[in-house]
């Protein structure tokens, strides 16, 4: 006895077709996206505010972070794209002689469509929030050591705003500054230590400065009574340990968002979940837009799709809004644009096949 194979020859073609276009789509869009964001880090690193050697972590981070924000609309525009040329290849026709009608493409459709979306809100909710939080971090140890950084050899620098004045004659690669001279001004006195060595230590308490074989004077200027004092060892702290690093609310993670009641971490929950839900939604009537004008050529619904995902993403930053200004609460913020969306989608999907013959299928259906 014949059974039927419940992954068909054209159900493979068309999740190939996609996930080769989905990946290639958004490949494009990533690199677009973050190399506009990247050229702003790289300036904040020619300014010393973030080290050379952070650049290829926040690159990573923020591909990351991008790829998760460009699911949708990357997802959406593959649909129109594959869905598109095969109406103009005439290959929907040459499915519909074969028997294949909108249930089968649909098929084809959500069998790619379903696991991808399930990877996507992963990457929304969990993946992309531990990315934002590294971004943080790196950023903040970045901001926090960019006036060391500026110390070099050979050369008097500032730090602390003045407070402190550096010069080192050398530094080898094991991290060892040699011939160290330091100024530092506190309560109107001053302080001078050189040292032959030093090396820079980040302590319990913060970072500090340990000086080797060295002398220290101090006093106020104007007056006398210099104290000079020799040592074989002496640590100078030089920046405190800052409070514990608060994230912002993109770097919060979903547990924190569900148990709190602050208007702005529920709208970003809101966001969270707008984009796999948003990206299920919109292959639902991409499907139909796809079949608006097959003469058009492979980008001929284009034009169509991007007004409705215009107005999609509008609303939904409306909705959001609404949301954090508590005019409209939480769970309807989040399902009335994503209603909208599927009422949309029912009409085109009407449009497409006929109202009589989805009549028909629902009746069926029951019957069976």
């Amino acid at each position: 006895m014949y059974k039927k194979k419940w992954l068909t020859v054209l159900d493979k073609l068309i999740v190939y077709e996609l996930f080769k276009t989905l990946m290639s789509v958004l490949l494009v869009l990533v690199v677009i996206i973050v190399s506009r964001g990247f050229i702003r880090i790289l300036d904040q690193a020619i300014a010393g505010m973030i080290s050379n050697d952070s650049l290829l972590s926040i690159l990573g981070y923020k591909t990351i972070i991008t790829t998760a924000e460009l699911f949708p609309p990357a997802l959406f525009m593959t649909i129109l794209m594959v869905l598109g040329r095969m109406y103009r290849d005439q290959e929907m026709s040459a499915i519909a002689s074969a028997g294949g009608g909108v249930i089968t493409l649909y098929k084809a459709v959500f069998i790619m469509i379903i696991p991808v979306v399930f990877l996507g809100g992963i990457l929304s909710l969990y993946i992309a929030p531990w990315a934002e939080s590294k971004v943080d971090l790196v950023m903040k140890e970045g901001a926090e050591s960019a006036d060391m950084r500026s110390i070099t050899a050979g050369k008097f620098t500032q730090y602390r705003k003045g407070d402190l004045v550096f010069y080192i004659e050398k530094v080898t690669d094991d991290g060892v500054l040699h011939n160290v001279f330091l100024q530092n001004n506190q309560h109107g006195n001053v302080g001078i230590i050189s040292s032959q060595n030093a090396v820079i230590k980040d302590l319990v308490d913060g970072r500090y400065i340990i000086f080797s074989n060295g002398e220290q004077i101090t006093g106020r200027p104007g007056q006398l009574d210099y104290i000079i004092e020799k040592f074989d060892e002496y640590a100078f702290r030089i920046e405190a340990k800052t409070a514990s690093l608060k994230f912002n609310r993109h770097a919060l993670s979903v547990d924190t968002l569900f148990d709190s009641d602050i208007t702005l971490n529920k709208t970003e929950l809101l966001r969270r979940i707008a984009m796999p839900l948003g990206a299920l939604l919109l292959t639902f009537i991409g499907v139909p837009i796809a079949q608006i004008s097959p003469r058009g050529g492979v980008y001929g619904n284009m034009l169509m799709g991007f007004l409705i995902y215009f107005s999609y993403g509008n609303l939904l930053r409306i909705s959001q809004s609404w949301v954090e200004n508590n005019t409209i609460s939480f769970w309807l913020g989040a399902s009335l644009i994503n209603l909208i969306l599927l009422a949309l989608g029912v009409i085109l999907l009407i449009r497409l096949c006929g109202l009589q013959w989805i009549v028909l299928k629902i009746k069926t259906k029951v019957a069976q």
